[in-house]
């Protein structure tokens, strides 16, 4: 697998956003997907980042990005760096991809100066909750779009040097 920077807005993002909708679309019961509001530019490094892994055929497989957040009224904390888009298209699922593309998204933000990597996701994802309980993550007080969701299921984890 060959992970590459690249913009919220490159066709092949689009196109796994599309499908990681669907899926949300799916396991939620809704039309929208994931009604979070995001821009490209809120990903731009050095301030954020971008990552699409691609397999040996140069498809892309899976995707991740962290994007700034300071003290606000949706609950984030000043220094925070807020996960969104992790995803592995289903055929690339159970190699470790998502955990190789986490471990680069936190290398970025601790670099940026971030303090805390934030995530928000869903109770009918219990495969990203391993994921993230296992690489460190824990429960913390909800934050983001879905904060007054029950689905919602919010974890951080510090990013200062061990």
């Amino acid at each position: 697998m060959n992970i590459q920077q690249r913009p919220f807005d490159h066709p092949d993002a689009v196109k796994l956003n599309g499908q990681v909708q669907l899926e949300y679309s799916a396991l939620y019961g809704d039309d929208e997907g994931d009604a979070t509001p995001l821009d490209a530019t809120m990903f731009d490094p050095p301030n954020g980042l971008y990552l699409l892994a691609y397999d040996t055929m140069d498809r892309p497989v899976a995707t991740g990005g962290w994007r700034p957040q300071e003290r606000n009224a949706d609950g984030y904390s000043d220094g925070d760096a807020e996960i969104k888009r992790m995803y592995v298209i289903r055929e690339a699922r159970g190699h470790g991809l998502a955990r190789r593309i986490l471990a680069a998204l936190e290398d970025d933000a601790r670099a940026a100066g971030r303090t805390r990597m934030v995530l928000e996701t869903g109770d009918r994802q219990p495969e990203a909750i391993a994921l993230y309980t296992s690489s460190g993550y824990l429960p913390c007080a909800k934050f983001g779009h879905y904060r007054t969701y029950e689905s919602s299921r919010c974890f951080a984890k510090p990013l200062q040097e061990s």
